[in-house]
Parts: C-alpha cells; structure tokens; sequence
C-alpha cells in the first residue's frame, strides 16, 4: 500500500528536517550530507504539541550527531514491523534512501501485540522475515541497514529488580543480525541496566509520567535524551558512525531543545 501525499505528511514523512531542525544543519563544505533515516514505534517517533511532555528517542537523536549527518525520523506511533511495511512506509524510505545512508530499525513493541493480526509477528519467523525486508531493502540501494532491539519498558518487581517484557523478539533480532551481518545497537539490553541503575523511583523521571498519566513505555524530554544517548553511543561502539560524527555524548543536552511542532491538519 502507498501513501498519500496527506498520510505521508501526518507521517513526517517528506518532512523528517523540520521535525529534526535543532539538531540538524546543512552539510559541511566538501563533504557528502547522509541520512539516517529511523523506522520504528512511538518510543522513537516524533511527538506534537497535543502530546507534550511525551518524547520519542529519535526526536534527541540529532543533537547527538554532527551536522553533516541528518535524521529522518520516519517512526510512528503503533506501527510493528509488519505493519509499518503494509502501510507502504518502508516503501516511502527506499523511495528515497540513497547510496552511503543508513536505515535504522526498531520494532517489536507492536509486533508482540497476539490479539490484533494487522500488527501481530512470531519472533522466529514472520518478525525476522519482515526485519528482512528492511535491511535487503537498504542494501538493494547501496544504504548500511541497522539493526536496535527495543527499548525496555518501565517495569520492576517486588525486589526492585528491572525485569525484561519483550519476551524472544530481542534475541530474534539478535539472531538474525548475526545471521545477515548485520550491526547491531543492543538497546533493549543496554536499556534495561539503566532502568536497574536508576531504580523505581528514579525512572519515574524518564518516563512520561504526569500529574494525570502514569506511561511506563513512552518517554518524557530527559528520558528520551538518555536513549538517544545509548543509540549514539552503539552507532560509534560498532562503528557504523565514526568519532567525527558524533558529539555531546558525555555533555548535558537542555531539555529546553526538545520541541513539540502541531500536527498537521
């Protein structure tokens, strides 16, 4: 399926730099501007005015990386791996993704979700085959696929232990990276040792958690920076990003920077 040229707006697709424009600029002179270009789920996409203080990862991500890199935050809100492809969205990154890009994957949020078949994947089998067609995808037009288990969820228990929920679709991300050569950015893993790290309480502060809503999955400006932190620092750890092409890692990022633009109409 393709998508209007309406969807697409609503999508931030066609528009991923104005949606990035604090974090990003114009290219160095003499030097390539590339694109990453990011498919996922709310806990990576864009967020707007009327869901303020809720943040995607991907929102903070281009304050992490140099200017003659530019983000394309292509993640929407309930998509999972299948369904981001039968909406026509990864079609609508491939359409324009160019040779030396990057496509940065992740899903799983959506896709563990058994009572609805329109989102619905297996880990070892239909969530691997749709992960497929992300990263042949990229390759068939010269970009670098890049492969990010999920982010972890806010979840603990009587101990005060951070505890996992996204079941096997991590380790059949895992797989699969290793079975294409793929890179691989372990945030799922990294995510939940620093929910452990920060305790109960202390991730509160990460998540969007207001006085009238308590969201253990979505995150607010700090805790977005803090993921966006994680996915920076495995692009580097890697090497899918070299050292010129990241910045701030160790600085502190104003949470003043995080925007929220209203929806288009």
């Amino acid at each position: 399926m393709s998508l209007t040229r309406r969807q697409a707006a609503v999508a931030g697709i066609g528009v991923p730099l104005a949606l990035a424009m604090s974090g990003t600029a114009r290219a160095t002179p003499g030097r390539r501007s590339r694109t990453l270009y990011i498919a996922g789920d709310s806990t990576a996409a864009q967020k707007y005015a009327d869901a303020a203080p809720e943040t995607g990862w991907g929102t903070a991500l281009p304050f992490l990386l140099h200017r003659h890199l530019t983000v394309a935050n292509h993640a929407v809100n309930g998509r999972s791996s299948k369904s981001f492809v039968d909406e026509g969205r990864l079609e609508a990154i491939l359409s324009s993704i160019r040779p030396g890009d990057f496509l940065l994957v992740q899903f799983a949020h959506n896709d563990e979700k058994t009572t609805d078949p329109t989102r619905h994947t297996e880990p070892w089998s239909t969530y691997q085959d749709h992960l497929r067609m992300y990263v042949e995808g990229a390759r068939a037009r010269g970009a670098r696929p890049v492969l990010a288990t999920a982010v972890e969820r806010r979840r603990f228990d009587a101990d005060g232990r951070a505890v996992p929920s996204h079941g096997e679709y991590p380790a059949a991300m895992r797989a699969l990276a290793a079975e294409e050569r793929v890179a691989l950015l372990d945030v799922q893993a990294l995510s939940l040792a620093l929910w452990q790290e920060l305790g109960a309480e202390e991730t509160k502060k990460y998540f969007n958690w207001t006085a009238s809503e308590q969201d253990n999955t979505h995150f607010n400006p700090p805790g977005a920076i803090a993921v966006a932190r994680l996915v920076a620092r495995e692009l580097l750890r890697t090497r899918v990003l070299a050292p010129r092409d990241v910045r701030r890692l160790d600085a502190e990022i104003p949470e003043s920077w995080i925007t929220w633009p209203e929806a288009v109409a």
